[in-house]
């Protein structure tokens, strides 16, 4: 059995902090991405995009670009709406959301785009 690795993290780095599973793994590309939006409108969740400051990702709620995208289906839609969160506040974390109408929870989050701390 393998040993267990430690992932070094702590409330003075910001760097170093994690949000959520995603965060563990290597940083996703443009197709990972996509695979992933792709997953959750096959799952018929409602795709929601959410930013705030990477000092504030842990002790505020994070805003919410736009309304919910109730209903959207078309990936390149989706993209483009985490695409434009992203260029209005490019210093800020911005995450996708799938919100699972049945259990009424989050079906799937992920980080898209990590903010550069000040």
């Amino acid at each position: 059995m393998s040993e267990m690795q430690d992932y070094k993290s702590s409330l003075e780095d910001p760097n170093s902090r994690k949000f959520g599973t995603f965060s563990y793994l290597t940083a996703m590309d443009a197709e990972r991405v996509r695979k992933q939006v792709e997953y959750i409108v096959s799952k018929g969740w409602n795709p929601a995009v959410e930013h705030t400051e990477p000092e504030n990702a842990f002790d505020h709620y994070w805003y919410m670009w736009k309304l919910p995208m109730f209903g959207e289906t078309n990936v390149e839609t989706i993209l483009a709406e985490v695409e434009a969160c992203h260029k209005a506040h490019p210093n800020n974390h911005v995450r996708l959301v799938g919100y699972d109408n049945y259990a009424q929870s989050r079906g799937a989050e992920m980080v898209v785009y990590r903010g550069k701390p000040v």
